[in-house]
């Protein structure tokens, strides 16, 4: 085979580039290990033992606005309540956001860390309950400082505009609506793009996944109040049983995801909560059914939403129930649209991703759940070019140790839940890094 002298030449340059990327990707590994041993990993340890609740990071807000204060960004705290916001501009360019969130879980950690949280907090209805990063959100924070204090210190490596956001609340998937409805674009400029990761118990440490299309679903809380006509439990003839038709209505949803969705559209109608009656042999005169559901678009929400309306009402019709005591559907204002991988961003990251380190960093996950986020809400009115990617938080090890039948990998949200700090910190942080400096140079 021969090749003409333009051919050659390119994949010269070709190979020059890769060989320069390599470089730098090294120079920053080797950079970020150090900044972890004298600095980030301490911090992270920190953040670890003294987690906050949804909508009460005070404390972590307050130090996640020091730190960035420190590295040389212009930092504006209290946005949406204890969000924050940083800003920093290195000549023209475009406008970057990269997203943490910040709040921790009402669990008791029994990890077994030597820095394991023992902290307590007075909770939204007045108890005291133990509190944990049990989601990871401390990596997340920890690997924002690190990114900023990269960026601040290579200034000659980018153009145009950053933006770190400290968020509050997205497991109560409230901290991104209200940081919106604070005007963050208006007051700060809206994004060119964005991106946030979060750190995964189910990935391997060393690993990244970026899909491009649906990574997390969208959600909406409902709740249907079935109304009955109330008798006693030994003459059940002159009542209508709403925990009967209750039970029918359940039922029924199912067939709203198995027969009204196409078969390889995903949708969870989900009954996670069920309250009626006061006494055994007394038939109630309601019943509450607390549901989630779950999406990947908003045209399957709408069929999600408008049969459950069709069930409810259609049952309570079955039942003989008047028109004025049909089945009543609430759908609560606590729904997220789908966090949705813009297509031809993700592929570019995907890209950087790979020429600095390596093809085999990036791994597929299937998708087996329908699990939320509230990052959308950056992203979606107006749409904004975004990428929200998985970093891997447990070592190989773990993973075949479980596989030849040891202790299993905890999920997030448990109290066991740990990741490699080290490696999941310093990883998100290479990742960001070079995404930002691919990105901050139009």
């Amino acid at each position: 085979m021969r090749f003409t002298i333009q051919q050659l030449l390119s994949a010269v340059i070709f190979a020059c580039a890769v060989f320069a990327q390599s470089l730098v990707a090294d120079e920053l590994a080797e950079a970020v290990e150090e900044d972890y041993d004298q600095y980030l990993g301490a911090l992270y340890e920190h953040f670890h033992r003294n987690p906050e609740l949804s909508s009460m990071e005070v404390q972590t807000a307050a130090r996640l606005a020091k730190e960035l204060r420190a590295a040389g960004f212009d930092v504006t705290e209290g946005v949406g309540g204890t969000g924050i916001v940083a800003m920093l501009k290195n000549g023209p360019g475009p406008l970057v956001m990269m997203r943490a969130d910040m709040d921790g879980l009402p669990v008791p950690e029994k990890s077994g860390l030597p820095y394991a949280s023992k902290a307590t907090q007075i909770d939204w209805d007045g108890n005291e309950v133990p509190v944990m990063h049990a989601c990871g959100h401390d990596v997340h924070i920890t690997s924002l400082v690190g990114t900023a204090r990269v960026m601040a210190a290579s200034k000659s490596t980018w153009s145009g505009t950053l933006m770190l956001v400290g968020q509050p609340a997205e497991e109560r998937v409230g901290g991104a609506r209200r940081m919106m409805a604070d005007d963050i674009w208006e007051r700060f400029g809206q994004p060119d793009y964005a991106m946030a990761f979060h750190v995964s118990s189910g990935t391997p440490t060393g690993k990244l996944v970026a899909t491009p299309g649906p990574t997390m679903s969208g959600a909406d809380t409902v709740d249907i109040i079935v109304h009955g006509i109330g008798a006693h439990g030994a003459s059940p003839h002159r009542g209508v049983d709403p925990i009967v038709l209750g039970s029918q209505i359940v039922l029924a949803l199912q067939t709203v995801v198995s027969r009204d969705l196409a078969p390889r559209e995903a949708g969870v109608i989900t009954v996670g909560s069920f309250h009626s009656g006061t006494k055994h042999n007394i038939i109630s005169d309601v019943a509450h059914l607390q549901l989630t559901v779950r999406n990947d678009n908003l045209e399957t929400r709408k069929v999600l939403l408008d049969g459950i309306k069709r069930v409810a009402e259609n049952m309570g019709r079955v039942a003989g129930l008047p028109d004025d005591l049909l089945p009543k559907v609430i759908v609560l204002d606590e729904g997220v649209p789908p966090t949705l991988n813009d297509h031809k961003l993700t592929q570019r990251l995907r890209e950087v991703w790979s020429n600095a380190f390596g093809e085999n960093v990036l791994q597929y996950e299937k998708r087996d759940g329908m699990g939320a986020e509230d990052f959308s809400f950056f992203t979606t009115e107006p749409y904004i070019p975004s990428t929200y990617f998985s970093v891997g938080g447990t070592p190989q090890t773990d993973f075949d140790a479980e596989e030849a039948g040891g202790t299993p990998v905890p999920s997030h949200h448990s109290p066991l839940f740990k990741v490699n700090g080290e490696e999941s910190v310093r990883l998100g942080v290479e990742a960001t890094v070079h995404a930002l400096r691919d990105l901050l140079q139009e």
